[in-house]
């Protein structure tokens, strides 16, 4: 019984992960600063998600840049990433989605879409949502986590949905395409606060601190003066 799981074969066959990682806001609540270059531990929360997302075996990562695409990619640049470029950030989340699922290979079995403001997110956490996705009841194309009864991050579904997303609508993305086949969406209930933890105001850093004692600072050449 030992060896059932070696040699890619066994119980699950290898999938092959296309990660978007999602990096295009402008920041407006952070006083128009990029959320994903605030640092834990002196390293950018951008740089984190790409580390635990090559830790837990993501086959390619597309990331996605709009606003402050400039400075967000000195931080990126020598990670073997694809960085393709939202034209229009404002339009939205689901057209920054939108670009990164095109950047993607064909090739792929499956999408893992994360968000740059996540700042606890590790490789264990990306790993237990992939072996969530393995074990998916059978029927469902996406994976959700849930976290007492609310939506977490990131979410995984099959390369089919990404080709009917892409197939349809400018303002149909990941939610949406949810919204219209829930029968085929699995909530994976978890535990795990870190699936619902983000900053979005200088507000959300200070509740970060208090609840977790993870202090997050921005690096110099971003820090408000006064």
């Amino acid at each position: 019984m030992g060896c059932i799981l070696k040699g890619g074969g066994g119980l699950y066959n290898r999938l092959t992960v296309g990660a978007v990682l999602l990096a295009a806001g402008s920041g407006s609540r952070m006083g128009h600063r990029p959320k994903s270059l605030l640092e834990l531990g002196g390293i950018p929360l951008i740089r984190r998600q790409i580390i635990a997302l090559s830790g837990a075996g993501v086959d390619e990562l597309v990331v996605v840049l709009g606003h402050h695409a400039d400075r967000i990619a000195q931080a990126v640049q020598e990670f073997p990433v694809t960085v393709v470029h939202n034209p229009d950030p404002d339009a939205g989340q689901v057209s920054s989605l939108r670009i990164g699922l095109q950047g993607l290979s064909p090739k792929i079995d499956t999408v893992l879409v994360a968000l740059a403001d996540q700042p606890l997110i590790n490789s264990q956490d990306i790993n237990d949502l992939i072996g969530a996705y393995k074990k998916r009841p059978e029927g469902m194309q996406v994976v959700q986590p849930e976290v007492d009864g609310q939506p977490g991050n990131p979410v995984m579904f099959s390369a089919e949905v990404r080709e009917q997303i892409l197939a349809g609508a400018a303002n149909i993305g990941c939610r949406q395409w949810q919204a219209a086949h829930p029968e085929a969406v699995h909530r994976w209930a978890t535990a795990n606060q870190r699936y619902r933890t983000d900053v979005d105001t200088p507000e959300d850093i200070e509740a970060l601190a208090a609840r977790t004692g993870h202090r997050l600072r921005w690096p110099a050449d971003l820090l408000v003066a006064g």
